[in-house]
Protein backbone atom coordinates (compact mmCIF):
# COMPACT_ATOMS: atom_id res chain seq x y z
CA UNK A 1 0.00 0.00 0.00
CA UNK A 2 1.33 3.41 -0.94
CA UNK A 3 1.91 5.85 1.91
CA UNK A 4 2.57 9.54 1.33
CA UNK A 5 3.98 10.83 4.62
CA UNK A 6 5.80 9.49 7.67
CA UNK A 7 6.00 11.01 11.10
CA UNK A 8 9.19 11.34 13.12
CA UNK A 9 7.78 8.71 15.49
CA UNK A 10 7.40 6.19 12.65
CA UNK A 11 10.99 6.78 11.59
CA UNK A 12 12.10 6.25 15.17
CA UNK A 13 10.17 2.96 15.36
CA UNK A 14 12.15 1.64 12.39
CA UNK A 15 15.46 2.91 13.79
CA UNK A 16 14.78 1.43 17.23
CA UNK A 17 13.96 -1.95 15.70
CA UNK A 18 17.21 -1.99 13.71
CA UNK A 19 19.28 -0.94 16.73
CA UNK A 20 17.73 -3.68 18.84
CA UNK A 21 18.60 -6.35 16.24
CA UNK A 22 22.26 -5.59 15.59
CA UNK A 23 25.36 -5.21 17.72
CA UNK A 24 26.85 -2.71 15.26
CA UNK A 25 26.60 1.08 15.29
CA UNK A 26 27.29 2.02 11.67
CA UNK A 27 28.44 5.46 10.54
CA UNK A 28 28.56 4.82 6.78
CA UNK A 29 25.59 3.72 4.68
CA UNK A 30 25.72 1.97 1.31
CA UNK A 31 22.82 1.49 -1.10
CA UNK A 32 23.36 -1.27 -3.67
CA UNK A 33 21.63 -1.11 -7.06
CA UNK A 34 20.57 -3.75 -9.60
CA UNK A 35 22.88 -6.74 -9.82
CA UNK A 36 25.21 -5.45 -7.08
CA UNK A 37 23.82 -7.41 -4.11
CA UNK A 38 26.90 -9.73 -4.02
CA UNK A 39 28.86 -6.79 -2.60
CA UNK A 40 27.11 -7.36 0.73
CA UNK A 41 28.80 -10.76 1.03
CA UNK A 42 32.04 -8.90 1.81
CA UNK A 43 30.62 -7.45 5.03
CA UNK A 44 32.28 -9.03 8.09
CA UNK A 45 30.55 -9.94 11.38
CA UNK A 46 27.31 -9.32 9.51
CA UNK A 47 23.82 -9.07 10.95
CA UNK A 48 20.97 -9.48 8.44
CA UNK A 49 17.52 -7.92 8.65
CA UNK A 50 14.90 -8.59 5.94
CA UNK A 51 13.07 -5.39 4.99
CA UNK A 52 9.72 -7.08 5.61
CA UNK A 53 10.52 -7.31 9.33
CA UNK A 54 11.54 -3.67 9.78
CA UNK A 55 8.60 -1.39 10.66
CA UNK A 56 7.43 0.77 7.73
CA UNK A 57 10.13 -0.47 5.29
CA UNK A 58 9.10 -1.13 1.71
CA UNK A 59 10.70 -4.09 -0.06
CA UNK A 60 11.73 -4.49 -3.67
CA UNK A 61 9.99 -6.84 -6.10
CA UNK A 62 12.74 -6.44 -8.72
CA UNK A 63 15.15 -9.29 -9.66
CA UNK A 64 18.66 -8.50 -8.48
CA UNK A 65 17.52 -6.78 -5.28
CA UNK A 66 17.85 -9.10 -2.24
CA UNK A 67 15.72 -6.92 0.03
CA UNK A 68 17.58 -6.95 3.33
CA UNK A 69 19.62 -4.70 5.56
CA UNK A 70 23.17 -5.80 6.39
CA UNK A 71 25.18 -4.30 9.24
CA UNK A 72 28.80 -5.11 10.00
CA UNK A 73 32.31 -4.05 9.09
CA UNK A 74 33.76 -3.43 5.65
CA UNK A 75 37.37 -2.34 5.16
CA UNK A 76 37.47 -1.80 8.90
CA UNK A 77 34.54 0.61 8.90
CA UNK A 78 31.14 0.13 10.60
CA UNK A 79 28.64 0.04 7.74
CA UNK A 80 24.96 -0.36 7.06
CA UNK A 81 24.28 -1.85 3.63
CA UNK A 82 20.96 -1.76 1.82
CA UNK A 83 21.08 -4.95 -0.24
CA UNK A 84 18.56 -3.81 -2.80
CA UNK A 85 16.08 -0.93 -2.81
CA UNK A 86 12.46 -0.19 -3.67
CA UNK A 87 11.48 2.00 -6.61
CA UNK A 88 8.80 4.51 -7.55
CA UNK A 89 7.75 2.34 -10.52
CA UNK A 90 6.86 -0.54 -8.18
CA UNK A 91 3.93 1.49 -6.90
CA UNK A 92 5.56 2.86 -3.78
CA UNK A 93 5.43 6.55 -2.97
CA UNK A 94 8.59 8.66 -3.10
CA UNK A 95 8.36 8.93 0.70
CA UNK A 96 8.31 5.14 1.06
CA UNK A 97 11.41 4.55 -1.04
CA UNK A 98 13.37 7.23 0.81
CA UNK A 99 12.32 6.25 4.33
CA UNK A 100 15.43 4.04 4.85
CA UNK A 101 17.75 7.01 4.34
CA UNK A 102 15.85 9.05 6.90
CA UNK A 103 16.13 6.12 9.29
CA UNK A 104 19.88 6.04 8.59
CA UNK A 105 20.10 9.60 9.91
CA UNK A 106 18.53 8.50 13.20
CA UNK A 107 20.99 5.59 13.35
CA UNK A 108 23.95 7.97 13.17
CA UNK A 109 24.92 7.59 9.51
CA UNK A 110 27.09 10.53 8.43
CA UNK A 111 28.18 9.39 4.96
CA UNK A 112 26.10 7.66 2.28
CA UNK A 113 27.52 5.84 -0.74
CA UNK A 114 24.91 5.00 -3.38
CA UNK A 115 25.49 2.69 -6.33
CA UNK A 116 23.20 2.08 -9.25
CA UNK A 117 22.97 0.58 -12.71
CA UNK A 118 22.62 3.20 -15.45
CA UNK A 119 22.40 3.52 -19.19
CA UNK A 120 25.29 5.40 -20.75
CA UNK A 121 24.35 8.48 -22.79
CA UNK A 122 27.75 10.17 -23.06
CA UNK A 123 29.30 8.89 -26.29
CA UNK A 124 32.67 8.34 -24.60
CA UNK A 125 31.18 5.86 -22.10
CA UNK A 126 31.47 2.10 -22.57
CA UNK A 127 29.60 -0.80 -20.98
CA UNK A 128 31.28 -1.66 -17.69
CA UNK A 129 32.50 1.89 -16.96
CA UNK A 130 32.10 3.34 -13.46
CA UNK A 131 30.82 6.92 -13.34
CA UNK A 132 31.04 9.18 -10.32
CA UNK A 133 27.86 11.25 -10.17
CA UNK A 134 28.66 14.95 -9.80
CA UNK A 135 25.12 16.26 -10.34
CA UNK A 136 21.67 15.02 -11.31
CA UNK A 137 18.51 15.86 -13.21
CA UNK A 138 15.47 15.08 -11.08
CA UNK A 139 12.98 14.86 -13.93
CA UNK A 140 10.46 13.01 -11.76
CA UNK A 141 10.72 15.47 -8.89
CA UNK A 142 10.56 18.52 -11.14
CA UNK A 143 7.07 17.36 -12.12
CA UNK A 144 5.82 17.16 -8.52
CA UNK A 145 6.68 14.02 -6.47
CA UNK A 146 9.66 15.40 -4.54
CA UNK A 147 10.56 13.24 -1.51
CA UNK A 148 10.41 16.33 0.73
CA UNK A 149 6.83 17.12 -0.26
CA UNK A 150 4.48 17.30 2.71
CA UNK A 151 5.07 18.27 6.34
CA UNK A 152 8.73 19.07 6.96
CA UNK A 153 10.45 17.06 9.69
CA UNK A 154 12.35 19.85 11.41
CA UNK A 155 14.23 17.28 13.50
CA UNK A 156 16.00 16.15 10.31
CA UNK A 157 16.50 19.28 8.23
CA UNK A 158 15.20 22.62 6.91
CA UNK A 159 12.07 23.21 4.84
CA UNK A 160 14.07 24.43 1.82
CA UNK A 161 17.42 22.61 1.66
CA UNK A 162 20.08 23.70 -0.83
CA UNK A 163 20.93 21.32 -3.67
CA UNK A 164 23.83 23.28 -5.15
CA UNK A 165 26.24 20.49 -4.13
CA UNK A 166 24.21 17.27 -3.85
CA UNK A 167 27.30 15.05 -4.26
CA UNK A 168 30.18 15.82 -1.93
CA UNK A 169 33.13 17.23 -3.87
CA UNK A 170 35.71 16.00 -1.37
CA UNK A 171 34.32 12.46 -1.60
CA UNK A 172 34.51 12.68 -5.40
CA UNK A 173 38.14 13.76 -5.18
CA UNK A 174 38.83 10.95 -2.71
CA UNK A 175 37.29 8.39 -5.07
CA UNK A 176 39.48 9.64 -7.93
CA UNK A 177 42.60 9.35 -5.74
CA UNK A 178 41.74 5.81 -4.71
CA UNK A 179 40.98 4.80 -8.29
CA UNK A 180 44.25 6.28 -9.53
CA UNK A 181 46.21 4.20 -7.01
CA UNK A 182 44.35 1.12 -8.27
CA UNK A 183 44.97 1.96 -11.92
CA UNK A 184 41.20 2.20 -12.42
CA UNK A 185 39.70 4.81 -14.72
CA UNK A 186 36.56 6.54 -13.49
CA UNK A 187 34.13 8.53 -15.58
CA UNK A 188 32.29 11.48 -14.07
CA UNK A 189 29.01 13.07 -15.05
CA UNK A 190 25.35 13.99 -14.60
CA UNK A 191 22.76 11.32 -13.80
CA UNK A 192 19.20 11.73 -15.09
CA UNK A 193 16.44 10.21 -12.96
CA UNK A 194 13.32 8.90 -14.71
CA UNK A 195 10.35 7.06 -13.22
CA UNK A 196 10.50 3.84 -15.30
CA UNK A 197 9.89 0.95 -15.54
CA UNK A 198 10.00 1.16 -19.33
CA UNK A 199 13.40 1.89 -20.81
CA UNK A 200 13.81 5.13 -22.77
CA UNK A 201 12.93 5.67 -26.42
CA UNK A 202 15.66 6.91 -28.79
CA UNK A 203 13.98 10.34 -28.86
CA UNK A 204 14.03 10.51 -25.06
CA UNK A 205 17.72 9.60 -25.00
CA UNK A 206 18.51 12.35 -27.52
CA UNK A 207 16.54 14.79 -25.37
CA UNK A 208 18.42 13.76 -22.22
CA UNK A 209 21.73 14.19 -24.02
CA UNK A 210 20.69 17.67 -25.14
CA UNK A 211 19.89 18.80 -21.60
CA UNK A 212 23.21 17.57 -20.22
CA UNK A 213 22.71 13.99 -19.00
CA UNK A 214 25.64 11.58 -19.18
CA UNK A 215 23.75 8.58 -17.81
CA UNK A 216 20.16 7.65 -17.04
CA UNK A 217 18.46 5.43 -14.49
CA UNK A 218 15.40 4.79 -12.33
CA UNK A 219 16.71 5.25 -8.78
CA UNK A 220 19.10 7.13 -6.47
CA UNK A 221 18.02 10.77 -6.81
CA UNK A 222 15.15 10.69 -4.25
CA UNK A 223 17.51 9.11 -1.72
CA UNK A 224 20.14 11.76 -2.40
CA UNK A 225 17.68 14.60 -1.82
CA UNK A 226 16.59 13.13 1.52
CA UNK A 227 20.21 12.52 2.55
CA UNK A 228 21.21 16.11 1.82
CA UNK A 229 18.12 17.37 3.64
CA UNK A 230 19.47 15.49 6.68
CA UNK A 231 23.03 16.80 6.18
CA UNK A 232 24.44 13.39 5.21
CA UNK A 233 27.42 13.55 2.85
CA UNK A 234 26.87 11.65 -0.40
CA UNK A 235 28.96 9.81 -2.97
CA UNK A 236 27.15 8.37 -5.99
CA UNK A 237 28.59 5.74 -8.36
CA UNK A 238 26.83 4.50 -11.49
CA UNK A 239 27.76 1.29 -13.25
CA UNK A 240 27.23 1.80 -16.98
CA UNK A 241 25.46 -1.47 -17.71
CA UNK A 242 24.30 -0.64 -21.23
CA UNK A 243 24.73 2.04 -23.85
CA UNK A 244 21.45 3.90 -24.32
CA UNK A 245 20.06 3.59 -27.85
CA UNK A 246 19.76 6.94 -29.60
CA UNK A 247 18.58 5.96 -33.10
CA UNK A 248 15.57 4.08 -34.43
CA UNK A 249 16.25 0.98 -36.50
CA UNK A 250 19.52 0.13 -34.77
CA UNK A 251 18.39 -3.43 -34.08
CA UNK A 252 19.69 -3.12 -30.51
CA UNK A 253 17.48 -3.70 -27.46
CA UNK A 254 17.94 -2.86 -23.79
CA UNK A 255 16.96 -5.59 -21.30
CA UNK A 256 17.06 -5.99 -17.52
CA UNK A 257 19.01 -9.24 -18.02
CA UNK A 258 21.75 -7.23 -19.73
CA UNK A 259 21.82 -4.86 -16.78
CA UNK A 260 22.19 -7.69 -14.26
CA UNK A 261 24.88 -9.50 -16.26
CA UNK A 262 27.03 -6.38 -16.61
CA UNK A 263 26.59 -5.69 -12.92
CA UNK A 264 28.04 -9.12 -12.09
CA UNK A 265 31.08 -8.44 -14.25
CA UNK A 266 31.74 -5.06 -12.64
CA UNK A 267 31.31 -6.21 -9.02
CA UNK A 268 35.02 -7.07 -8.39
CA UNK A 269 36.21 -3.63 -9.57
CA UNK A 270 33.46 -1.79 -7.74
CA UNK A 271 34.09 -3.76 -4.58
CA UNK A 272 37.79 -2.91 -4.67
CA UNK A 273 36.98 0.75 -5.23
CA UNK A 274 34.48 0.87 -2.37
CA UNK A 275 36.88 -0.87 0.01
CA UNK A 276 39.61 1.60 -0.93
CA UNK A 277 37.29 4.55 -0.34
CA UNK A 278 36.13 3.17 3.00
CA UNK A 279 39.72 2.57 4.12
CA UNK A 280 40.60 6.17 3.28
CA UNK A 281 37.56 7.45 5.14
CA UNK A 282 38.82 5.62 8.18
Amino acid sequence: MSKDFYSYQELKEAADYIQSHTKHRPEIGLVLGSGLSPLAAEVEEADFLPYQKIPHFAYSTVPGHAGRLVTGRLAGQPVLVMQGQSHFYEGYSIQQITLPVRVMKLLGIKTLIVTNAAGGINSSFRVGDLMLINDHLNLVGMAGPNPLRGPNLDELGPRFPSMTEPYDLELIRLAHRVAEKMGLMLQEGVYAYLAGPSFETPAEIRYLKTIGADAVGMSTVPEIIVARHSDIQVLGISTITNVAIQQLGSGAETTHEEVLETGKQVVPRLMSLLKGILAELG
